[in-house]
């Protein structure tokens, strides 16, 4: 038995008062009474929807970092994975996260593929997701984003979804500027929660309709400033979460950060806690404690009440915030069989008609369909000019033709850069000024079998990803730096405008998030929902 003292954070009553909390690897008794210790002891963090993979770390090289910050469990959605290497993508998560004590409760991927527009490395269908929701190591039905299918009421995407409610295990939302009578449908079939607003008026919009907004604040996908006055308007219908977030911005923060921005805009205190705190562990019915009387015993402790120095992180009752896992014990996946790329490939022919232009914006997933006319993409000499670059993305399974895109705002001055992640299915991803060096950046891909790279003239540099061509067992310390410098080369040498340019160019992929994105088959509009031609009719 274990007895620790101080001023104990009551979310579920919403009271802070001094006392002592006697555990072991529950919580035994909380006396009130008057101590001298002034640390502040409250529950665990929950991130309430994560992709491990999008940190490139395994699961178990994830926690430690993640344990650090103050979160003792996450929601998390091993889709990334699942599209590369199916169920042996799903164990590998599983096995890998046993070797680590913070609580990982993932969801079956509900969209592998994510849409029959690109090819992945896996097929999930309804009676696999329903074998995996039937047991124990899964907690939820993960992001539905298949909303056409669900309004349509697909025999297949209904299959999974009466699956998840037969297990009674919660089904999660992936709803982008869904409104109106659509909307209804969709929260009508029982998808619970959306992490993908952004405006408050289509989050409201889905509150009142009964789902819970999950506040997204990750690397790319930035959405606490405009969704925040939901933590006052909608306490009880709030949670937060990184969704995707990489391994430099996981060094320096998690949840606990998304926590102080919160109250330094003076929110009240105990709607913030909660939205980190409770309400993600009723609404997953998770075994997370809440520092109750026979909970599990799963707390932070820190200086002050706005987690400023995070002294101890207990999970079942065992101090781990000092853990530190050891190299990956689990055998490595992978999928890799791409054809080769030669200049022919990437070749657009002058026209004199307009082109179709992903347009992207940085810190957003949402692009636009931009109609450009091709002289003014391409000078004289065919070069593209400043402000236009290809983008190319290649069929990393099965040996095929590429897709070439144009896309605009990346800003490249010179050379090119890309990688194997590019979300959903994962397929080899570039983005370049010139062709030499797209081809450039995938031979240094093919070296490692995946990863992330960045090519000028002769100077490359690799960030190789073996598991999966997504993670890496490496320390974050080694990732994040490797990774920085991946970064700072995109702008300041090679010169895109972009803050995050890896993350930016893996999101061009995401045919799920409208308007105009790529994949290995073509161009594809979410809006129309079907493909484009590079070259406009």
């Amino acid at each position: 038995m274990s007895i620790i003292r101080g001023n104990i954070v009551d979310v579920v009553n919403k009271r802070i008062y001094k006392g002592e909390i006697h555990f072991t690897d529950k919580i035994e008794k909380i006396v009130e009474k008057d101590v001298s210790e002034n640390e502040y002891i409250m529950p665990g963090l929950v991130n309430a929807h994560v992709h491990i993979e999008s940190s490139m770390l395994s699961p178990s090289a994830f926690s430690k970092y993640a344990i650090k910050h103050g979160t003792v469990a996450v929601v998390s959605d091993p889709h990334e994975i699942a599209n590369v290497c199916g169920i042996s993508g799903l164990n590998y998560m599983l096995e890998n996260a046993q070797q680590s004590p913070l609580k990982i409760f993932y969801g079956v991927p509900s969209c592998v593929p994510a849409t029959s527009f690109e090819t992945s490395g896996a097929h999930l269908d309804s009676k696999i997701v329903e074998q995996l929701l039937s047991s124990n190591h899964y907690t939820m039905l993960s992001e539905m984003m298949n909303f056409p299918g669900v309004v349509s009421h697909d025999a297949e995407v209904w299959a999974k979804i009466n699956a998840s409610k037969k297990y009674n295990k919660p089904i999660d939302g992936h709803a982008p500027q869904l409104t109106g009578d659509d909307l209804k449908k969709y929260v009508a079939a029982g998808i619970s929660t959306d992490h993908e607003c952004s405006t408050l008026q289509e989050a409201i919009e889905k509150i009142n309709l009964g789902m819970k907004i999950i506040i997204r604040e990750g690397s790319a996908a930035k959405n606490f400033d405009t969704l925040s006055p939901l933590i006052e308007q909608f306490p009880e219908n709030i949670m937060f979460c990184t969704d995707d977030s990489h391994p430099d911005d996981l060094l320096d923060g998690h949840i606990n950060k998304i926590l102080q921005r919160a109250w330094k805009l003076n929110f009240n205190y105990f709607n913030v806690l909660r939205a980190a705190t409770l309400i993600p562990i009723y609404h997953y019915n998770l075994p997370v404690g809440l520092l109750q009387a026979n909970d599990n015993a799963d707390f932070v402790v820190s200086n002050n009440a706005n987690l400023d120095i995070i002294q101890a992180v207990y999970i079942n009752g065992k101090n781990q915030i000092n853990w530190a896992y050891k190299n990956d014990t689990v055998s490595t996946i992978n999928s890799w069989n791409p054809a080769t790329l030669s200049p022919s490939d990437l070749q657009i022919s002058p026209t004199n008609k307009n082109i179709h232009v992903i347009s992207c914006a940085d810190g957003q997933l949402l692009t636009e369909d931009a109609i450009i006319p091709y002289a003014s993409i391409f000078d004289e000499q065919q070069k593209l000019k400043y402000g236009y670059d290809k983008i190319v993305v290649i069929n990393r399974y099965h040996p095929a033709k590429p897709t070439v895109g144009i896309i605009k705002n990346v800003n490249l001055r010179k050379g090119a850069f890309g990688g194997t992640i590019a979300h959903d299915s994962h397929n080899i991803i570039i983005t370049g000024h010139d062709d030499e060096s797209i081809i450039s950046v995938f031979h240094q891909l093919c070296k490692t079998h995946g990863g992330i790279a960045a090519v000028l003239n002769d100077n490359a540099m690799l960030l190789p990803l073996p598991i999966g061509g997504l993670m890496t067992d490496d320390d974050a310390f080694i990732v994040s730096a490797k990774y920085k410098q991946l970064q700072t080369w995109v702008r300041e040498i090679l010169g895109s405008t972009l803050n995050a340019p890896f993350m930016t160019l893996s999101f061009m992929a995401l045919l799920v998030i409208p308007e105009l994105k790529i994949s290995d088959k073509g161009l594809f509009n979410i809006l129309s929902f079907n493909y484009v031609p590079l070259i406009k009719d």
